[in-house]
C-alpha cells in the first residue's frame, strides 16, 4: 500500500473513530485495525497519538470549512442569503445520523489541559469559522458586532444541536440570526 493511500486509510478510520467515541477512549490500536494497517507502518506516518490528533484535526478542519464555503458559495444572489445558508448547512450537519457535535469543541473539552496542540487547533478553526462569518455578514452590511452575535448563534445551536440530538437550533439560530440582521439594517433615527 502506497504511502498516501495509507495516510487516507489512518485518517479516515480515525475521524470515524474519534469524533464518535472520543480521543481518548480510542487506542492507536482500534486506528490501526480500523485501517487495515500495521502498526509499523501506521508508526511511520504518524509517530505518537498526538501526531496523528493534528492530522486528523487538520484534515476536518479544512474539510469543513470548505464543505460550508462550497454550500454558501451556491446560494441565491444576496449577501443576506448567504449569511443565512450558514444555517441551513448547520441543519443538514445536526440531521446526519453520525452528527456527534463540533469535532473542535468536543477535543477541547477532552484535551484543553493537557494537549496545547489540540488547544491550538481548536482556536485555529473557531477563528477561520468566525472569520469566514464575519466576512458574509460584512458583505450583507452588518456591523462588526452583528457578526460576532451570529457567531455566537451558530456555536450555540452546534453545542444545542449535539445535546439535544434534534436539528432544531439551526431553524432558531437562522431566525434570530435574520433578526440581527433586520435590526442592524434599519438607519438609526437622528434626533429631531
Amino acid at each position: 500500500m502506497d504511502t498516501d493511500l495509507a495516510r487516507e486509510r489512518i485518517l479516515d478510520a480515525a475521524e470515524d473513530l474519534f469524533y464518535a467515541r472520543g480521543i481518548q477512549a480510542v487506542g492507536m490500536d482500534a486506528v490501526r485495525d480500523a485501517a487495515g494497517v500495521t502498526l509499523r507502518r501506521m508508526y511511520q506516518l504518524f509517530p505518537s497519538k498526538g501526531d496523528l490528533v493534528e492530522a486528523y484535526l487538520a484534515r476536518r478542519d479544512a474539510r469543513w470549512l470548505d464543505s460550508l464555503a462550497t454550500h454558501v458559495d451556491t446560494v441565491g444572489p444576496t449577501a443576506q442569503a448567504r449569511v443565512l445558508a450558514v444555517f441551513d448547512w448547520l441543519e443538514d450537519w445536526f440531521a446526519r445520523p453520525d452528527f456527534h457535535g463540533c469535532a473542535f469543541i468536543n477535543s477541547f473539552g477532552e484535551l484543553a489541559g493537557t494537549s496545547p496542540q489540540v488547544t491550538a487547533a481548536a482556536r485555529h478553526h473557531k477563528d477561520a469559522f468566525h472569520a469566514y462569518l464575519h466576512q458574509l455578514t460584512t458583505a450583507a452590511g452588518a456591523t462588526a458586532a452583528t457578526g460576532a452575535q451570529i457567531a455566537l448563534l451558530a456555536e450555540g445551536a452546534m453545542t444545542t444541536a449535539a445535546i439535544s440530538g434534534t436539528p432544531a437550533p439551526a431553524r432558531h439560530a437562522k431566525a434570530a440570526a435574520l433578526n440581527l440582521l433586520t435590526l442592524d439594517a434599519r438607519p438609526v433615527a437622528s434626533p429631531a
